[in-house]
């Protein structure tokens, strides 16, 4: 995301503060792009990569769930889906606009002269970045309440109503990127000139859009970790049980594995961004507007932290791909297929055991 040249048609509209155009200094971007990894070839190649990998993971999804009868599971597989269908749509739609910039090297100011395309833009990589960190919480959620409060119908969760849940996190992003639209904040072409996202400048509506960007995500990636550490550690206590070893519950275990993959990679990729986003906002707020332009050392920075924002929906999918039963069974035989019995209460009533075990 962000890679590439910039024209010197957007000079001309250097102080033009009050538009998407001005935020940064055009002849900068012009003069370093030319030395930078930012070509088209390397944007192309690595926007394809992130998309054959996402579609490769929605096929083994697609697949594995009309084998599943575990209700956890296949609800589990429609977080999943979410989110490899997430990451998918949010190159193809960004790598749509931005590697076409790559080669014809258009103005923005004259193709876009009313901020519509860059309107779009900002908003595709917001509502595209927040989805998977709140995703990724929900996903964590689900899994903790599943765990640690086995037994409750409140817990058991529906094909159906994992997609609701799935369309209300993605209402919730794609309400979260329209703020800027209906007046909360801007969207602005960011350094080199090739996208657009939220302005980091201490004007009062920027400033508030972005906290509430940066502190949203900031909150998922640690409500994720509380919710995985929690439940990772309810299932090393019952795996190292004595009277639980042969009833170890070896799908919430691969669960939890690729739970804790995408956490990992979330907050690796996300919380520098994040945290860069928080520190400049707050660090700007004494100037109190006066400030109509980023810094250029900002302005790479930005640049460089939302590179390492795209790797997340190119290492998402890998994450499924890799981290399966079928997968690991292979790297380490001992892990055998054992009955899915619920050892967090070995001492059950039969037939109420058997009831659990075949739903």
């Amino acid at each position: 995301m962000g890679w590439g040249d910039m024209d010197h048609s957007n000079s001309s509209v250097g102080g033009q503060s009050n538009t998407c155009f001005g935020v940064f200094n055009a002849s900068d971007g012009r003069n370093t792009a030319q030395n930078s990894i930012a070509s088209p070839w390397f944007s192309t190649t690595f926007g394809l990569i992130g998309l054959c990998s996402n579609l490769f993971a929605l096929c083994v999804l697609l697949s594995a769930s009309r084998k599943l009868s575990s209700q956890a599971r296949s609800s589990f597989l429609v977080f999943l889906c979410g989110l490899v269908v997430t990451d998918f749509l949010g190159l193809l739609v960004t790598a749509s606009v931005i590697i076409p910039y790559h080669f014809i090297k258009f103005a923005w100011a004259e193709v876009d002269p009313g901020c519509h395309l860059c309107n779009f833009l900002g908003f595709s990589m917001v509502f595209f970045g927040q989805c998977p960190l709140l995703l990724g919480a929900t996903m964590a959620g689900e899994r903790f309440f599943g765990i640690n409060h086995p037994f409750s119908r409140s817990t058991s969760i529906s094909k159906r109503r994992a997609w609701s849940i799935v369309g209300l996190v993605w209402g919730f992003s794609c309400l979260l990127g329209l703020l800027p639209v209906l007046g909360l904040g801007r969207y602005t072409l960011q350094y080199p000139g090739s996208w657009c996202f939220l302005t980091l400048l201490p004007d009062t509506g920027d400033a508030v859009f972005c906290l509430l960007f940066a502190l949203l995500g900031i909150f998922s990636v640690l409500l994720s970790f509380i919710f995985n550490t929690v439940s990772v550690v309810t299932l090393c206590r019952v795996y190292h049980d004595r009277e639980s070893v042969q009833r170890r519950r070896d799908s919430e275990v691969e669960m939890m594995v690729q739970l804790v993959g995408i956490m990992i990679i979330a907050t690796i990729c996300w919380m520098p961004l994040l945290i860069f986003i928080v520190q400049t906002v707050l660090q700007q707020l004494p100037a109190s507007g006066q400030v109509q332009m980023l810094p250029t050392e900002t302005q790479k920075m930005l640049l460089i932290y939302i590179r390492m924002v795209t790797w997340n929906q190119i290492l998402d999918p890998w994450v499924y791909i890799l981290f399966r039963r079928a997968v690991l069974q292979r790297v380490y035989p001992s892990l055998r297929p054992r009955p899915s019995v619920l050892s967090l209460y070995p001492v059950l009533n039969p037939s109420l055991g058997r009831k659990l075990t075949s739903d």
